[in-house]
């Protein structure tokens, strides 16, 4: 894809304005900025070939040098073959082969808040419950009527079915809850897939296309775990109704979904529970004789909303001719008293009260149940001998020599005078890692540690028995047991890790996600753009991506709404180094001396 800015290309408003189409239409592939004018290109096949971006060839379809095409596609190829070797001088010790999904990089500072692009939503009146398509965070939240965070869909990135927390999505948008068997369908997007969450069993599984899944066996599991086999992935069923980017979904009478593309220009008939593909229909005449009237009644409520608001979604949603808001259809849903819209541009949650009219933000909490975001997590795994990270982020490193035994490791973090924490810091928002000669103490064990002599091989073993052999009411009652201690005094957050240590070297990998908001200051009231360029700071785009700095302030600006309410994630990345001595001897000269140590380290974010 090009884009063709002239002169004006490097403005920051055209920036921004392709900031937002990317985020929108989830580009990840190259992108094309030029200045250089293409005023003589006409309709068809065109090629252009860059050497060094500089003074590029431009050929049509007609007079293309199929010679000079593939001379410079061999360059490439060699070019590539190049670069490859630089991958080796990483050295990494071992590295577990990852699944690799391609993001858009643009703005991949924006995933550091709350919400990004918050596309659809649903609602369980009965139950008290909305389902909120959190898009290019690739998950979905379950919440209550008070926006408290119940539950969470979706870990990462990819196509997998499982349990919560570990099941994979690419992009959820419209979803739609069926009473009867008490699940979830969803819209699975950029896997062009349908897809159902049994909310009693907390299961994602993929009700079409229909697929082979991968072996459920303890032999696969762990190999899996180890990504020494990637054939298990489960393999879709090609069929000539299969979907292509599907986008709102609709439950009709007869109880079968109706599945439409985002330009309202395909509609596929799914039957339920069967997941068969009964019928497809192209056109959106079709489209508004089937469901029309089930548009028009649900967008019918938009009328009340501010129409400078409206203009604003219209400019990134598709609709119909006849219908303009038909493209906020999934965007929207009926709950009790209000009605609870998505505003992808502002990427927030509106609540509209359908008495008075008046529209306020749909405030959420609970963050910890979130855990800590995918793209902030770390793996052991992937450390190189270097010391240095893969992705870039602030780590703040310590080292400490010690004697062998308990060591009590507590971090105070102060957080920045403009802004504020939203909630205390819970556990689920903390993951802590250790390696080398050192074992993590869990539960009730932090105030008294073991006096089992056991080597940390052997626990790391017996640790990872009970992962796979304990029943999820075991799990259940270890973690009410592992509750952190994280304590909240003013302006600092206080984080406690307990590790027992044995002599040579070991390390601490110690990473939270902090929900914070900019702190009402009269100062930064005053003025948005102060408190755009105060969130940016936080939000750091030249570092986490290829954004600029005045492209990141000129879209909060845009969205126009009040930057104080925007709720953001600083990451807090800390390792600690531990250098532990041989144990002294007893009296005796038999036995070994353990000691309890304590570590504090201040941390400023």
């Amino acid at each position: 894809m090009g884009f063709q800015f002239g002169s004006s290309l490097c403005s920051a408003a055209n920036h921004t304005r392709l900031v937002q189409l990317i985020m929108t239409e989830y580009i990840t592939f190259p992108l094309l900025l030029t200045n250089k004018d293409f005023t003589e290109m006409k309709n068809g096949a065109w090629y252009i070939l860059f050497r060094g971006f500089s003074n590029p060839f431009v050929y049509n379809e007609n007079n293309a040098d199929l010679g000079t095409l593939s001379k410079a596609i061999k360059e490439l190829h060699l070019a590539q073959n190049d670069t490859s070797g630089l991958v080796p001088n990483l050295k990494s010790s071992w590295m577990k082969q990852v699944e690799v999904i391609k993001e858009p990089d643009v703005c991949s500072s924006f995933r550091n808040l709350l919400l990004y692009f918050p596309g659809c939503i649903s609602v369980d009146e009965s139950g008290d419950r909305l389902f909120l398509s959190d898009s290019n965070h690739h998950r979905i939240m379950i919440l209550d009527g008070g926006g408290k965070i119940l539950d969470c869909i979706g870990s990462s990135p990819g196509f997998e079915d499982g349990v919560f927390e570990s099941a994979k999505l690419m992009r959820p948008l419209a979803s739609v809850y069926h009473a009867a068997d008490n699940c979830l369908y969803f819209v699975d997007s950029e896997n062009h897939a349908i897809r159902r969450a049994v909310l009693e069993k907390r299961m994602v599984e993929t009700v079409y296309p229909t697929c082979t899944k991968k072996s459920s066996s303890l032999w696969t599991w762990i190999l899996d775990k180890l990504g020494i086999e990637r054939d298990f992935d489960m393999k879709l069923e090609e069929t000539e109704s299969s979907l292509v980017l599907p986008w709102h979904l609709i439950k009709s009478e007869d109880d079968n979904l109706y599945i439409i593309n985002r330009s309202f220009e395909i509609l596929w008939v799914l039957e339920l529970p069967s997941g068969t593909m009964q019928e497809v229909f192209e056109g959106s005449s079709k489209i508004m004789e089937i469901c029309g009237q089930i548009i028009v009644d649900k967008v019918s409520i938009l009328r009340r909303m501010p129409s400078d608001w409206l203009q604003h979604q219209f400019d990134t949603n598709c609709s119909l001719k006849e219908i303009p808001c038909a493209g906020l259809l999934s965007s929207l849903a009926s709950f009790q008293d209000h009605v609870i819209i998505c505003d992808t541009v502002g990427q927030r949650i509106l609540k509209l009260n359908k008495n008075s009219g008046l529209v306020s933000n749909f405030q959420l909490s609970n963050f910890g149940i979130l855990g800590l975001p995918y793209w902030l997590s770390s793996s052991l795994e992937r450390v190189y001998s270097s010391g240095e990270e893969i992705c870039g982020a602030d780590i703040h490193f310590e080292s400490f020599t010690l004697l062998p035994g308990k060591i009590d490791i507590d971090l105070n973090v102060d957080i920045p005078k403009n802004a504020e924490l939203l909630e205390p810091l819970q556990e689920g928002c903390v993951w802590c890692q250790v390696r080398g000669a050192a074992v993590e103490v869990p539960g009730t064990d932090k105030i008294e540690a073991s006096t089992e002599k056991v080597g940390s091989a052997q626990q790391w073993y017996d640790n990872l028995d009970t992962l796979v052999f304990s029943t999820p009411e075991e799990e259940c009652v270890e973690e009410e047991n592992t509750i952190s201690d994280c304590k909240l005094p003013e302006g600092r957050v206080q984080i406690n890790c307990v590790v027992n240590t044995s002599p040579g070297t070991s390390e601490v990998f110690i990473d939270a996600a902090l929900y914070l908001k900019l702190k009402r200051d009269s100062n930064l009231h005053d003025s948005q753009e102060k408190m755009a360029e105060t969130m940016v700071d936080f939000l750091k785009p030249e570092r986490h991506g290829r954004m600029r700095r005045g492209t990141c302030i000129q879209y909060l600006l845009k969205v126009k709404r009040d930057l104080e309410d925007l709720i953001f994630i600083t990451p807090l990345r800390v390792r600690i180094k531990l250098d532990i001595l041989n144990h002294p001897k007893a009296d005796n000269s038999k036995d070994f001396v353990l000691t309890d140590s304590e570590i504090k380290v201040n941390i400023s974010l």
